[in-house]
């Protein structure tokens, strides 16, 4: 039995532009591991300027990208980004 993937939670805030760049490497990632046949989460995005606990968590340190247990600060490195969900999403659809 397959496990349910995790989803992948991109922290950011409106006008953000390394947030706007981490989504669009998000999606480009994504879209390249459904057309590859490996597991793709679903990518919810959280605003943190709704939330004060997320402000006070990331308000310093976005985009931040959360899988499962796994965080990603600053996370812009499309290198960096294709290895964290290889890890989180390939690892979990073996389980």
């Amino acid at each position: 039995m397959t496990a349910p993937l995790p989803d992948l939670v991109l922290y950011g805030r409106p006008g953000c532009h390394l947030c706007e760049e981490a989504h669009g490497i998000l999606v480009q990632l994504l879209a390249r591991r459904a057309a590859e046949g490996r597991p793709s989460a679903v990518l919810v995005e959280r605003n943190i300027d709704e939330d004060e606990e997320l402000h006070r968590r990331y308000a310093f340190t976005i985009p931040v990208v959360a899988v499962g247990d796994r965080e990603l600060e600053l996370a812009t490195s499309p290198s960096k980004l294709s290895r964290l969900l290889a890890e989180t999403l390939d690892g979990a659809s073996a389980s």
